[in-house]
């Protein structure tokens, strides 16, 4: 999925200067951001203060929409750089197509994870068909510096294994879980699933203490370590933790994302993920020229103009607290 806010702003990630070594509750309130003519997401990352979550460097959260007789999602070709999407439903569906030839359809509770690596470009939309309501997440994964210029390539995982325990249910996403483990590559360690807790369920889910995490409420009334997370806020967690604590009035979902914190700084701008200024000037010049990211095919109309780049280079942040 795109970022397509036109006034995007550069910004240093990474690194340990926010990471948080022992364990938090820190509830993260989304900006609402415009995607495209009929969706609005809620964005948790990059967050005021809270850039990362491990190797996740962005959260969308969006629906439930009521899209009958509407067009839905219609996110035109963009590019991408540095980074692997992840797209992640609860209701509805996605057609994805992308320059390498791609064409799939994703589903509820579908992997669909596009690793870009040095360059790839793709759209998204509702297919003309589409059921009624769309509800899910998007979510970006920075590669690391040692692999950020692999042949792109796309995944799509129709089955995907599953952690129960009385009135839970973790679906793996990527990563691993309690000896569960995805078949979405990863480049880091790290972890991302989709929590579905049954109405008055109480259970504790364990944790790698060396990972920091968050929660995404996406919908119900859960709490998480006894904080109450409304749908489309997150909670991060720090790291330290062996357990989690979850509790749900209703039935309720949830995503779990965690990973070792990442340790390289990187800079993120529009839909670019790179280690310099330079890097994202470059990709954003080889878009404008139509060079590098090749060309989506079959999408009924056209590809996503660039916004201006701001001109100052970004300097390396603080600390680890």
């Amino acid at each position: 999925m795109s970022n397509l806010d036109r006034q995007a702003t550069l910004s240093v990630c990474g690194g340990r200067g926010f990471v948080v070594a022992e364990p938090v509750r820190e509830l993260l309130t989304p900006r609402h951001v415009r995607l495209g003519e009929s969706t609005e997401v809620r964005r948790l990352l990059p967050n005021l203060g809270r850039r990362m979550v491990g190797a996740w460097a962005f959260v969308d959260h969006y629906g439930p929409d009521d899209i009958v007789g509407e067009p839905g999602m219609q996110v035109p070709p963009h590019p991408h750089m540095g980074l692997q999407t992840v797209s992640w439903l609860h209701e509805g569906e996605v057609l994805h197509r992308d320059s390498l030839g791609s064409l799939r359809t994703i589903r509820p509770r579908e992997l669909g994870l596009m690793t870009s690596g040095r360059a790839i470009s793709h759209s998204e939309e509702s297919p003309k068909s589409h059921a009624r309501f769309l509800h899910g997440a998007q979510l970006w994964v920075a590669l690391p510096d040692a692999r950020r210029h692999v042949e792109p390539h796309f995944e799509h995982h129709t089955e995907l294994p599953t952690v129960t325990a009385p009135g839970l249910t973790a679906t793996l996403i990527l990563g691993g879980l309690d000896g569960a483990t995805s078949p979405g590559t990863t480049y880091t360690p790290i972890v991302g699933a989709d929590l579905a807790l049954s109405a008055g369920a109480e259970a504790r889910l364990p944790l790698d203490p060396d990972f920091e995490y968050a929660a995404l409420s996406m919908s119900g009334q859960a709490e998480v370590d006894g904080v109450p997370v409304l749908p489309g806020s997150m909670l991060y967690l720090g790291c330290g933790r062996t357990e989690l604590p979850l509790r749900a009035d209703t039935d309720a979902g949830l995503m779990l994302l965690g990973g070792e914190p990442f340790e390289e700084e990187i800079v993120m701008w529009w839909n670019f993920i790179g280690r310099s200024h330079e890097d994202i000037a470059q990709a954003r010049a080889d878009w404008a020229a139509g060079a590098r990211f090749g060309e989506v095919h079959g999408y009924d109309g056209g590809r996503l103009a660039t916004p201006e780049l701001p001109p100052v280079a970004l300097k390396p942040r603080g600390r680890v607290r």
